[in-house]
C-alpha cells in the first residue's frame, strides 16, 4: 500500500492584503486546511492557526514565509471555533509573538478534550456503544485512538470573546462577527461588509461536507440550519472558507447544505418507517452499504444519525423506545 504523499504548505495571495496559508492535515480526505492573514498596520490578523502536534508551526511559519511574512507579523489571533486545526497553535504562535487570542466563549468541548484526551476517548465510546456499535469495533477503535493527541499544542484561553458586537480591525475594514453555532458550539463567522467578504471557518466549505461536534448542544442540526439563515443575510459574495479554495457562489452554497441536510433527515425518517432502529443500525442509510466496512466514514455517519434523531425528537417527530431489547443499547421510533 502506498502511502499518501504529505502535503505542504504554501500561500496564495487573494487579494491585496489578504492571503490564504494552505496548511497540510494528517485526514483521509481533508488534506489540508486554511488559515487566511490579513493585513493589519504593521502586522497581519491571523484568522485560524492550523493544527498542532509535530511541525505543524513549521508548516505555518512556511506558508507566511511564502506571503512575505514572518510569525513575528501575526499582531492577533482570530480562531472561528476551538477545533484542532482552526485553534491547535494558538499556544505556540502566542508564546513566540505576546499577540492576544479572540474566541467564542463556548469553546469547552475542545479544552476539556485536550485537558483529558482519555477521558474525551471514554466518553466516545461510551456514546458509540449506547448507539448500538458492536463491541468488537469499539475496542478496535479505542486501540486506534489510545495514545493520540488532539492536535492543539497548549490550551489557552481567549483574552477577548467573540461575540455579536465586537469588530475585528484589518486593513481591509471592519469585520463583523456572527454567531453560526451547529459544526461546533463556538462556532462565528466573521464577515466584511464594505468588500462582501466571509471568513466562513467549517459553517460553508467550497463542497458540502457535514459535521457536527455532538454532544454539547441539545440541537446542532437545527442550529446548523439557523446559522445558514443568518449567514445567507449577509450577502457575501466572496467566501474564504476553512477548507477549500474561496468561492463567490456564496447563497448556493448556503442552498446546497440546506437540501443536503433536509435529504440527510429525510433519510434517517425513511429508516425509522421500517421499525425501530439502534441509531448504528441507521448509520448505512447515510453512508451507503459500501461504506459500512469504513471506520472513518461509519464514524461520521454515526455523529449525523445522533444529531438528526435529536433534531426529530425536539420536534416530536422521533422518539427512544423500549422494545425490550438490550436496555443499555437506544432505540429509536417514529413519533405515533
Amino acid at each position: 500500500m502506498t502511502a499518501r504523499r504529505r502535503e505542504l504548505a504554501r500561500a496564495d495571495r487573494v487579494l491585496p492584503g489578504l492571503w490564504r496559508l494552505r496548511l497540510a492535515l494528517p485526514w483521509p480526505g481533508v488534506p489540508h486546511g486554511n488559515a487566511w492573514a490579513v493585513a493589519a498596520g504593521s502586522g497581519v490578523v491571523l484568522f485560524d492557526t492550523g493544527m498542532g502536534g509535530p511541525g505543524g508551526l513549521a508548516q505555518l511559519e512556511r506558508a507566511l514565509d511564502q506571503a512575505g511574512l514572518k510569525l513575528e507579523h501575526v499582531r492577533l489571533i482570530v480562531c472561528t471555533h476551538a477545533h484542532s486545526d482552526h485553534y491547535g497553535l494558538a499556544g505556540p504562535i502566542i508564546d513566540a509573538t505576546g499577540c492576544e487570542l479572540w474566541m467564542h466563549p463556548r469553546y469547552e468541548h475542545m479544552t476539556r478534550q485536550a485537558e483529558d484526551p482519555d477521558a474525551a476517548l471514554a466518553r466516545r465510546i461510551e456514546v458509540a456503544r449506547s448507539a448500538g456499535v458492536p463491541e468488537a469495533a469499539l475496542r478496535q477503535y479505542h486501540a486506534a485512538r489510545k495514545g493520540q493527541g488532539v492536535g492543539v499544542d497548549r490550551i489557552v484561553l481567549p483574552d477577548r470573546e467573540l461575540l455579536p458586537g465586537v469588530e475585528v480591525e484589518t486593513d481591509l475594514g471592519r469585520w463583523q462577527v456572527h454567531e453560526t453555532p451547529g459544526h461546533a458550539p463556538s462556532h462565528v463567522c466573521l464577515h466584511q461588509p464594505d468588500r462582501g467578504l466571509l471568513i466562513s471557518g467549517d459553517h460553508l466549505l467550497g463542497r458540502v461536507s457535514l459535521y457536527y461536534d455532538y454532544g454539547w448542544t441539545p440541537d446542532p442540526g437545527g442550529e446548523f440550519l439557523d446559522s445558514l439563515d443568518v449567514v445567507e443575510e449577509l450577502n457575501a459574495t466572496l467566501c474564504l472558507s476553512g477548507h477549500g479554495r474561496p468561492f463567490r457562489d456564496v447563497r448556493e452554497h448556503i442552498e446546497a447544505n440546506r437540501r443536503e441536510v433536509h435529504d440527510h433527515i429525510g433519510r434517517v425518517r425513511t429508516a425509522l418507517e421500517q421499525g425501530a432502529k439502534t441509531p448504528f443500525e441507521i448509520v448505512p442509510a447515510l453512508i451507503g452499504e459500501e461504506n459500512k466496512d469504513n471506520p472513518m466514514m461509519v464514524t461520521w455517519g454515526l455523529g449525523e444519525v445522533l444529531v438528526y434523531l435529536r433534531y426529530l425528537e425536539r420536534r416530536e417527530q422521533a422518539s427512544k423506545v423500549d422494545d425490550g431489547e438490550r436496555a443499555d443499547v437506544e432505540r429509536w421510533a417514529l413519533a405515533a
